[in-house]
């Protein structure tokens, strides 16, 4: 491979210089700064290219460097990914070039309105270009990134590094990698684009969610709310209320009931929304209570019950909930839904998932979403409990800050971050 140099103001004007003296048949290696803007002096700017021998120009009479002073590609790699950052940069300035004029240095009002045919030629190839550099940043990072069977092609760093930042299980990313590498179809690997929209069908297919439905005609449904101390348990069950109240389709009877007599201003906080929304309300301090309240509440169509909150490792309180649900001698099914913040590591999680577990968990909710940028975690416990998910709720107000769960919402949240105007 013969190694050519190609100098200028901005890596830009060099890669320019390099698109006409090889064409398309170089590798971009490196790029560095070699003159700093100074007063009075413009900066300079070097970039490398790799070609083979046999397609280099004859003319070209450049030296490169003496190979005492070459350093091996894979000790450069870190200098390389700084410096191909600024070229990919450079390079989108190119391709977003409005004038085609000011590219070959014809005044910008020549009466020549057309577009020449070689500047879209080279415009679409500095796109594809830009791509491949984006290529060899990712691929940089995954020279730091966990060992898999078979190494993770350039294409397939980006978004391997995204869902890896995002908090998501390590084992759990590497078996969805490695799923991804076996059954994606090699034509859609041209691209990180074509890689990140089919990887993020796939997440979308592993995220069980529970789908709201309605009580059917004659049914109710019973709703527990159970997790640890403040992840807004009570507030949620406010929002739910709303919600089956007020705003969907139809609006229905809503009943409260409450376990939390622990905490008084929980209670106090509770009995506040059932006058405001006019809503029926029993609470409870003894299991043996729990079916009576159950029973005073039969005409309504959904029955939201708050619960203490609790340590996950406050086997006693776990213990009291349990009791009232075995205490439960009614015709009513209840549905355990388990709340969690969203703004803690997938261990945690874990960890609460499996000390509520002995409550026969039916469904998930996870809260503050709006307080977070990592959402992995809740992907990685959704899918290694298989446990759907219900509701998220995504900040204080109520009823507005509470969504239907959608695994196309959750998988945006992963890869691009939480955006309210989505919501």
């Amino acid at each position: 491979m013969k190694i050519l140099t190609f100098t200028g103001r901005s890596p830009s004007e060099a890669l320019k210089k390099a698109k006409i003296e090889i064409g398309d048949d170089g590798m971009l290696i490196e790029t560095r700064e070699i003159r700093k803007k100074a007063l009075g002096r413009e900066p300079l700017y070097e970039i490398v290219i790799g070609i083979d021998e046999k397609m280099a120009h004859n003319t070209y009479k450049k030296p490169t460097k003496p190979l005492n002073q070459q350093k091996p590609i894979k000790n450069e790699s870190e200098d390389v990914l700084y410096d191909i950052s600024s070229a990919a940069k450079q390079i989108s300035k190119i391709a977003d070039v409005t004038d085609p004029f000011y590219q070959y240095g014809v005044p910008q009002n020549s009466p020549n309105t057309h577009e020449p045919k070689e500047l879209k030629e080279i415009k679409s190839e500095i796109t594809k270009l830009g791509d491949k550099v984006k290529l060899i940043q990712n691929m940089f990072w995954d020279e730091r990134a966990p060992d898999l069977e078979s190494s993770i092609p350039a294409e397939f760093a980006e978004i391997y590094r995204l869902a890896s930042q995002s908090g998501m299980n390590k084992a759990h990313l590497d078996a969805i990698m490695k799923i991804t590498l076996e059954h994606m179809p090699f034509k859609m690997r041209e691209n990180s684009a074509t890689v990140k929209r089919y990887f993020q069908t796939l997440l979308r297919k592993m995220i069980p969610i529970r789908i709201e439905t309605p009580p059917s005609v004659g049914n109710k449904k019973v709703l527990m709310l159970v997790g640890p101390t403040g992840v807004g348990k009570t507030t949620s069950i406010a929002k739910l209320a709303a919600r089956y109240s007020f705003l969907m389709q139809k609006k229905h009877k809503v009943g409260l009931v409450v376990l939390d007599t622990y905490r008084i201003g929980a209670v106090e906080q509770l009995m506040q929304y059932a006058r405001m929304m006019k809503l029926g309300i029993e609470t409870v301090v003894d299991p043996p209570e729990f079916a009576s309240a159950l029973n005073s509440l039969r005409y309504c169509d959904y029955i939201l019950i708050d619960t203490m909150g609790s340590s996950p490792y406050d086997k006693g309180k776990i213990e009291k909930i349990y009791e009232c649900l075995e205490a439960n001698d009614t015709e009513f099914t209840v549905d355990v839904v388990l709340v969690m913040p969203s703004s803690i590591k997938y261990e945690d999680l874990k960890a609460t998932y499996d000390n509520f577990e002995t409550l026969n968990i039916d469904t998930m909710m996870f809260t503050k979403l709006d307080e977070t940028r990592g959402f992995g975690n809740i992907f990685s416990l959704a899918y290694e409990t298989k446990k759907p998910i219900s509701y998220f709720s995504v900040g204080q107000e109520v009823p507005e800050d509470l969504v239907c769960a959608s695994s196309d919402f959750l998988v945006d949240c992963l890869l691009h971050g939480f955006n309210r105007s989505k919501v």
